[in-house]
């Protein structure tokens, strides 16, 4: 029998929607590499913390194997791609509630290549399974609500510890 799929995006995807309904901001906290693909001027000490909420990230999927959206930072939009094995916690914003995932280097090798990600369609499927999740879909329109800096991380999100992390219970 055939180890089972990696419980991770399915919570990933349970914990956005959860943010999203309660009308809290979704946040990831992002252990970056080479194959993460995240403006590397926003990167401090090998992390970077991105906004994933519907006024923020645009055209997001949270697939099992790959994050990817669109996003602006300073003012330009930006292609990221996150590998799910990268992401160390999904948070809320105001509170700081959500879950934290350990990220190990041997976790990473059994992950399909970025190119996967990158050479994928338009449509609604990507290589690392269809869009199964009902993720809401921000338009360009939406972009006159944004504020200078909205969709850009905050430095300390409320309910956060030392250092800017949130202050959560690792799961293993």
């Amino acid at each position: 029998m055939s180890d089972p799929t990696s419980q991770k995006p399915y919570l990933l995807r349970a914990l956005y929607e959860w943010c999203v309904d309660n009308g809290f901001t979704p946040y990831i906290a992002v252990t970056v590499d080479a194959e993460t693909r995240v403006p590397m001027e926003y990167v401090r000490n090998g992390e970077i913390v991105l906004n994933i909420g519907p006024l923020a990230a645009n055209k997001l999927r949270i697939g099992n194997n790959f994050i990817d959206f669109a996003a602006r930072f300073g003012g330009v939009t930006k292609d990221i791609v996150v590998p799910v094995v990268a992401v160390a916690a999904i948070y809320a914003r105001e509170n700081g509630h959500g879950m934290t995932f350990e990220v190990t280097p041997g976790s990473r090798s059994h992950r399909p290549q970025l190119d996967t990600v990158i050479s994928r369609t338009k449509g609604s499927e990507t290589r690392d399974g269809p869009a199964v999740s009902p993720l809401r879909e921000v338009s360009a329109n939406n972009t006159a609500d944004r504020k200078p800096g909205d969709d850009e991380p905050d430095p300390k999100p409320a309910g956060s510890g030392p250092g800017g992390r949130p202050n959560l219970r690792r799961v293993k």
